[in-house]
C-alpha cells in the first residue's frame, strides 16, 4: 500500500563528522538576528564585559522555513532542561537595543 499523501518521509539515517576544531566549539554570550523575505542570518557573538567591541563568532544563514524548525528545536531542548534542572531565570539578562540583539 502506497504511502499516505502528505506523510512525513522515512527517517534517513545521517553520520555527522565534525573537525577537531569545530567540535571544541566556542563560547558565545549574544546572538544577533536579521531576515529578509527569503533568508535568516544568525550572528553568534561574544561580548566582553565593559569592552566597547564584540566578536562575531559564527554566522549562520538559513531559509525561513529551517529557522522556525531551529527555533522549535531549541524550545523543546530548553523544555526538556527546565524539566530536569529547574526553570531558568532571565531576570539580569542586559537589555540591548532593537535591532536583532538577543543576550
Amino acid at each position: 500500500m502506497p504511502d499516505k499523501p502528505g506523510a512525513p518521509p522515512h527517517a534517513i539515517q545521517l553520520q555527522l563528522e565534525i573537525d577537531p576544531v569545530t567540535a571544541n566549539g566556542v563560547f558565545v554570550n549574544m546572538a544577533m538576528v536579521n531576515h529578509t523575505e527569503t533568508e535568516f542570518t544568525l550572528d553568534l557573538v561574544y561580548i566582553q564585559p565593559q569592552a566597547p567591541k564584540a566578536t562575531v563568532r559564527s554566522r549562520i544563514i538559513t531559509t525561513p522555513k529551517h529557522m522556525k524548525r531551529l527555533m522549535l528545536a531549541i524550545q523543546d531542548n530548553v523544555a526538556k532542561y527546565e524539566a530536569r534542572f529547574g526553570e531558568l531565570d532571565l531576570g539580569d539578562t542586559p537589555h540591548f537595543p532593537h535591532g536583532g540583539a538577543v543576550a
